[in-house]
C-alpha cells in the first residue's frame, strides 16, 4: 500500500498536515519529540534513573502539585 506514495504524494501529506493543524502546533509537537528522544537518550546512558527526581519539577523550576480529589470531592462528583 505505502510502496507506491512517491515524492509527490508525500509533498501533498505534508501540505494536507499542514493546513489541518497549523506551523505552531507542528513545531511544538518536533519540539516535545525532541525533549522525548533526549530524555531516552540520558535513561540508556543512565540506568540507575536519577533524573526521575527531577522529573518532578515544572518548566518554572516549581515542584508538581498534587490535583487529586479528596475522598469527598470524589463522592460528589
Amino acid at each position: 500500500m505505502l510502496n507506491n506514495i512517491g515524492p509527490a504524494g508525500l509533498l501533498l501529506i505534508a501540505v494536507v498536515v499542514l493546513v489541518l493543524f497549523g506551523r505552531g502546533k507542528i513545531a511544538g509537537l518536533m519540539g516535545e519529540v525532541g525533549k522525548g528522544i533526549t530524555a531516552f537518550k540520558r535513561g540508556v546512558k543512565d540506568p540507575e534513573g536519577n533524573e526521575i527526581e527531577d522529573a518532578t519539577a515544572t518548566a518554572d523550576g516549581s515542584a508538581a502539585r498534587d490535583v487529586t480529589p479528596e475522598e469527598r470531592e470524589r463522592d460528589n462528583a
